[in-house]
């Protein structure tokens, strides 16, 4: 039976709605607040402190379609792209999850459901792994499913390891994690390979199509695998690879989607030989750099924006061996948001930024893209029978003509030719050796301070507060006592001091002892997870666990602070009206001294522009506008229209802070 991407997609997810799942929208391909990972890569990321039992949701169950990109970090397949049938930059995860819910028994029901039923999959074309030790998921699968025991392979670490990493799913070194069992697609026995488990399983002819996840631990930093509260079920089936099997090819680079964008790729290009390897790199290269562009990343020189340019450049040099002697890249834009805009309408709301973007990222690199390709080419000429590219050679690319070191090597790969990879990063470290200035570096209290009380917030409503000290610290050290002229850390049972967040910077004051008027001189205040920590010095006394304080903010700093917060809400209202909605805030520093806004744009902001955005801001202070603040649910406030900050992650629970009809964001509780 054909289906069509966008039909399969369709299918999922009302299939797995009419068992009860929640249907909820792809998350962005930039983590929310999860510094493990650079991108979003599979669909569980955005359910991660679900599982972990720190966040609670409306619902138990859900299903997704989830945008992924692959092409950096340690989930990298920016090297494979183009030259074999089933790696991508950009790929869409679909997906259903338990929390808490169902588990094993459901899940493998609810998979063979979907595949045999709706997708009418011929049972015996499908073969099935477990991990070598789950007895209970291969018994669900010989026993009530009916798989013959010759199509269920156990696979795993032979010498019976209890967390090897076959068939044992984990997102990254941290995160939730467990056994899983596998669904592979038989594509025929003309195509060359083997059944998972065998000698030749790295053929084309057996194919995963759907991974079941049975979600029981969480590893942490040190290793150690630690059950969950309540164990789930995270499920992920690549959506080109089981188009490839709807559509009977087997190539991913054969399904619809890729068929007309390879199809644009080559009418733009004048190119007749459709075929071509460098027309697939390019139909996936526009995917994922359009998505990120989307999602609010831009070009830049280090992070996600260096992995964008990465990905452009390197789609750039493959439309130039095709023979591409103009700007090209940007032209298959609105063609792709015309294949994959209903399922994702922010590509066509972001369509004209895209478009500029690759534009003139792309000018900017084929500037230099024909001397560098010289400088190498005369490089591989004295090479002789040398295959190995120098280090230096190498880091010249990168550093004076723009060249990734993997479009490097992606250059040289087809005549034979390898790069010293260790002689580039011994460049790269001398470099960073010269750049580097003499720095000091704060302690970093999350990691290193082990303080675990929840520390209740009064800072809204009032600047004093009477309290009581739950702990003392000398740097990360608990201590009984911190005295006169010591450096310290105090936490309290409640306090009004506002910890730094958002950009803002930590409250100052001071902490007095009700009995002694002993005085702590408060200089910063941080969190640590849901603890505030009060930094600073004691100018008179002793202060120790269970003394009864008053906490007193510093007044005058927290009102200017607060000014210059507001003003950060009217500058960014300000840029997006005059630059356009794709600016978002990217940093910030508010003190009672100053603020810095740091935002995403694609090109220098003019004189005119900027004298443009300054008016609006003045104007709108000049109209003294009431700065109103409510607390509503997450889903009633997104309904009012307030803006979400960009990468940010909130509670079920946010303040939306608005100013007249200008500025209207949310915000943490």
């Amino acid at each position: 039976m054909y289906m069509t991407t966008s039909e399969i997609r369709k299918a999922f997810l009302e299939y797995f709605h009419s068992h009860g799942h929640e249907v909820v929208s792809s998350s962005s391909l930039v983590p929310h607040n999860d510094p493990t990972l650079l991108f979003t890569n599979a669909g569980m990321n955005q359910f991660k402190d679900v599982f972990l039992g720190k966040e609670l949701r409306s619902y138990t169950r859900a299903t997704t379609a989830q945008r992924c990109v692959r092409a950096g970090g340690k989930h990298n397949d920016l090297d494979n792209v183009g030259y074999t049938a089933r790696h991508h930059t950009f790929f869409e995860m679909l997906g259903n999850f338990s929390f808490g819910d169902y588990f094993k028994k459901d899940a493998i029901h609810f998979a063979w459901g979907f595949l045999t039923g709706v997708l009418m999959i011929p049972a015996e074309k499908l073969t099935v792994t477990v991990y070598q030790t789950d007895d209970e998921a291969y018994d669900i699968w010989n026993k009530e499913i009916g798989i013959p025991a010759e199509r269920i392979v156990r696979i795993g670490d032979n010498k019976g390891a209890p967390y090897a990493s076959d068939n044992f799913w984990q997102m990254g070194d941290t995160g939730p994690c467990g056994p899983c069992t596998e669904i592979f697609y038989d594509h025929g026995a003309d195509i060359w390979g083997g059944p998972p488990g065998s000698a030749e399983e790295d053929g084309d002819r057996f194919i995963e199509v759907w991974n079941i996840v049975f979600m029981q631990y969480n590893r942490t930093i040190d290793g150690e695998f630690h059950k969950l509260p309540r164990p789930s079920v995270d499920t992920g089936m690549g959506l080109e690879r089981i188009a490839a099997v709807m559509q009977n090819v087997h190539s991913n680079y054969e399904i619809d989607l890729f068929r007309d964008l390879i199809a644009k790729t080559a009418e733009v290009l004048s190119v007749s030989d459709l075929s071509n390897k460098s027309l697939r790199v390019i139909a996936d290269h526009i995917r994922s750099c359009s998505f990120l562009i989307a999602d609010g990343v831009l070009p830049s020189n280090e992070g996600r924006g260096y992995v964008l340019r990465r990905i452009i450049r390197r789609a750039v040099r493959h439309g130039r061996l095709l023979g591409a002697t103009e700007v090209f890249f940007y032209k298959l834009v609105k063609h792709l948001a015309a294949l994959m805009g209903e399922a994702y309408p922010e590509l066509v709301a972001h369509t004209d930024l895209i478009e500029k973007t690759l534009r003139k990222e792309e000018e900017q690199f084929i500037k230099t893209l024909d001397r560098g390709l010289n400088l190498l080419n005369e490089q591989l000429a004295a090479l002789g029978d040398n295959k190995t590219i120098p280090g230096n050679v190498v880091f010249k690319l990168y550093d004076t003509y723009g060249f990734p070191v993997d479009l490097t090597a992606d250059v040289v790969r087809d005549a034979g030719y390898v790069i010293d990879q260790a002689g580039f990063d011994e460049e790269m470290n001398k470099q960073r050796a010269r750049a580097k200035e003499a720095s000091a570096f704060d302690i970093d209290y999350n990691s290193q301070l082990k303080v675990q009380s929840n520390t209740e917030f009064l800072g809204y409503n009032s600047l004093t507060a009477d309290t009581v000290v739950e702990s003392v610290f000398k740097g990360v050290d608990a201590v009984d006592a911190v005295s006169t002229d010591e450096d310290g850390i105090i936490v309290l049972e409640k306090t009004p001091f506002y910890a730094e967040c958002g950009g803002q910077v930590g409250d100052t004051g001071v902490i007095r002892s009700v009995d002694d008027g002993f005085i702590f001189k408060v200089t910063d205040t941080k969190k640590v997870g849901n603890t505030t920590i009060h930094i600073g010095k004691v100018e008179l006394g002793s202060f120790v666990p269970g003394m009864k304080v008053v906490a007193e903010v510093d007044s005058m700093s927290r009102k200017l602070t607060c000014a210059h917060h507001s003003a950060t809400h009217l500058l960014q209202a300000a840029l997006r009206k005059v630059l356009g909605n794709h600016v978002n805030q990217k940093g910030s520093a508010v003190s009672s001294e100053r603020l810095r806004f740091d935002f995403s744009h694609n090109e220098p902001v003019t004189l005119e522009q900027l004298a443009e955005v300054e008016k609006l801001v003045n104007s709108e202070i000049v109209a003294n506008l009431c700065v109103d603040t409510k607390v509503m649910d997450l889903e009633e406030a997104k309904k009012t229209g307030a803006m979400a900050l960009f990468g940010e992650k909130y509670d079920q629970k946010v303040r939306v802070v608005s100013m007249g009809d200008f500025s209207c964001e949310l915000w943490k509780l």
